[in-house]
């Protein structure tokens, strides 16, 4: 992999943990909590921007020592850029400690606080459809249109054509073609009837199909229904039908972290399959060098449609009940509200502490999962 591709990876990345992490910052600062530290990255600042009464000032490899020691930048938000360039943060005041102070973040309402933590994946459920805007306003989106139908199987017997279009597929509401083929994957065919909707010449009609064991070579069999949906073919639109189909996509993705998440809790979902940041910076660099040869703008539709999966993957792994992140907070903040008393400060840090502790460690499993990944 090439150091451009790495750094298109990171450049991705960056942007949404930017987008995240000014969620939480702008929704704080119109509930006038105070922000300590705005930082892109993790560990040692390498470059921060640092506001006094005498102006604005650029530093450079300052520790929390030095601002401590001086007491001019106390009221005012740091923006730093720290070492490695994963993660990054909004630390606000009086967020892991109880203190005296109108502008701390334990000072505000419990529907203020929600509003804080719940705005980090919102944003980026937001940034996820404006990148889909995009997508779909330059090259359209998947139509779920049948393309081909096996004569003498399943389909052909039940009357479908080459040409309609699968609107239901077992309850599941089909607006995506690439929604059959993750309805097909999480749940496989075996001799159950499928309920099928489809829409013809404008007109829909509903079937009952039952698939067929179809026999290989090899004597392995596996159930079908003959027949063959679009998978490349793009439509082209324009107007409310953009803004329509942005919002399908976003929703594809969330639907599918979400699918992928049972998978896993299920064992259906092997430690290979799982990747983290150094297996993502891999999958971005693969997928940009795969796509430079038919040029720029393919190149540039790769990043984006990997944008939109990466920060709606990120927001719904947010809202996740796990102490440390922002739905474990939630859900401390939803007892809280149901209590109608705050939770003793010291329980609650303890909790994301140690929260963030074992997510640290998951992420070094992980991040030596990735290593070994590409090294075999």
């Amino acid at each position: 992999m090439s150091i451009w591709n790495i750094c298109l990876a990171i450049l991705v990345f960056s942007i949404i943990i930017i987008v995240h992490e000014f969620g939480h910052f702008i929704v704080a600062k119109i509930n006038k909590v105070g922000v300590i530290e705005f930082s892109l990255g993790m560990g040692p600042r390498l470059i921060t921007l640092g506001t006094t009464a005498g102006g604005r000032k650029l530093l450079f490899l300052k520790s929390t020592k030095y601002f401590e020691e001086h007491p001019e930048f106390e009221d005012h938000t740091l923006y730093s850029w720290k070492l490695l360039p994963f993660g990054g943060s909004c630390m606000m005041l009086g967020e892991e400690e109880e203190i005296e102070d109108e502008r701390a973040f334990g000072k505000k309402s419990v529907y203020a606080r929600m509003a804080i933590i719940f705005a980090g994946p919102f944003f980026n459920f937001i940034l996820a459809f404006l990148l889909a805007l995009i997508v779909m306003g330059c090259v359209g989106y998947d139509a779920p249109v049948i393309e081909s139908v096996n004569a003498g199987q399943p389909m052909a017997e039940a009357g479908v054509r080459p040409g309609d279009v699968i609107t239901e597929f077992n309850g599941r509401n089909i607006l995506l073609a690439r929604e059959l083929n993750q309805y097909l994957q999480f749940h496989p065919l075996s001799d159950t009837p499928v309920q099928l909707t489809y829409e013809r010449n404008g007109k829909e009609q509903e079937i009952t199909v039952t698939p067929e064991l179809v026999k290989q070579k090899d004597g392995a069999g596996s159930y079908m229904l003959g027949f063959g949906y679009n998978v490349r073919t793009r439509t082209r639109i324009g107007g409310w039908a953009t803004i329509k189909y942005a919002a399908y996509e976003v929703k594809y993705w969330i639907v599918t972290t979400i699918e992928s998440l049972g998978q896993m809790i299920r064992g259906k979902v092997s430690a290979k399959d799982i990747s983290g940041p150094v297996g993502i910076v891999q999958v971005v660099g693969n997928a940009v060098s795969n796509s430079r040869p038919s040029g720029v703008s393919a190149v540039v539709l790769t990043l984006l449609n990997l944008s939109i999966l990466l920060t709606a993957n990120l927001g719904v792994m947010n809202l996740l009940p796990i102490p440390a992140l922002d739905g474990g907070r939630l859900l401390l903040l939803i007892i809280e509200w149901i209590r109608r008393k705050p939770i003793n400060q010291k329980i609650e840090t303890y909790v994301n502490v140690t929260g963030f502790m074992l997510l640290m460690g998951l992420m070094v499993l992980i991040m030596v999962n990735d290593v070994m990944k590409i090294v075999q």
